[in-house]
């Protein structure tokens, strides 16, 4: 097998595996689980642009691929998981949307994701752009991501899970670019995922704080504090 039809499975394996990894995030309530999911949604986004890497020969997104390796497959889950740990809360117990419908919902996003890419992607092809190839069809896939985030944010009370749903939604941007624009250079893509894992820290620490000195977490709890 060529080269190319290797680079052409990869991509589908690992936006398959983006796709997957966001719609569990919707149906887990463990945040313990969430952290392992958005471990392996690292490892995809990884493998994603180590297939544009092949596709495109080029070997500076090699060293992208290894940056998103380390950071959004190991240490931000690592960091997100010793904040459930500080916590010592594990589960998501009042959500707004209950996991069925959760579910109902990534469909129908997933649905408008492909309707509201068509146009991005046959402009893209329309002027040569590096997308026209297999990756222009994944494009869906990213926008579905950033739209899951965006329903993790809402729909969850905790501010542990709606960091999750910050992450898959920084993830999603992360997909859409590098399929539109055959990756992104290195420089910027570290700068990028440094600040992600920054935010990461802060609320992980703050969330711990905030358990140990009043005994909750609940983003609606907080809001009825009163100087």
């Amino acid at each position: 097998m060529s080269l190319d039809g290797l680079a052409t499975q990869l991509l589908a394996l690992s936006t398959g595996a983006l796709l997957l990894t966001a719609a569990l995030l919707v149906w887990r309530r463990s945040l313990a689980a969430a952290a392992r999911l958005l471990a392996v949604q690292g490892v995809a986004l990884a493998a994603l642009v180590v297939s544009i890497a092949a596709a495109e020969r080029d070997a500076e997104l090699l060293g992208v691929a290894a940056v998103v390796l380390a950071l959004k497959g190991v240490v931000i889950p690592l960091v997100l998981g010793r904040g459930v740990r500080a916590t010592g809360v594990d589960r998501e117990n009042a959500l707004r949307v209950n996991p069925t419908s959760g579910l109902v919902g990534v469909t129908l996003l997933a649905t408008l994701a492909y309707l509201v890419s068509r146009p991005i992607t046959q402009a893209t092809a329309g002027i040569g752009g590096t997308a026209a190839g297999p990756a222009a069809f994944a494009v869906p896939v990213g926008l579905t991501m950033v739209l899951v985030g965006l329903l993790l944010v809402v729909t969850r009370r905790r501010a542990l899970s709606q960091l999750v749903g910050f992450l898959v939604l920084d993830n999603g941007i992360a997909t859409v670019a590098f399929l539109t624009a055959a990756g992104v250079p290195f420089v910027v893509e570290l700068g990028v995922s440094l600040d992600v894992l920054l935010v990461a820290l802060i609320l992980a620490v703050l969330s711990g704080r905030l358990h140990a000195a009043l005994g909750a977490v609940s983003v609606d709890e907080l809001n009825e504090l009163r100087d």
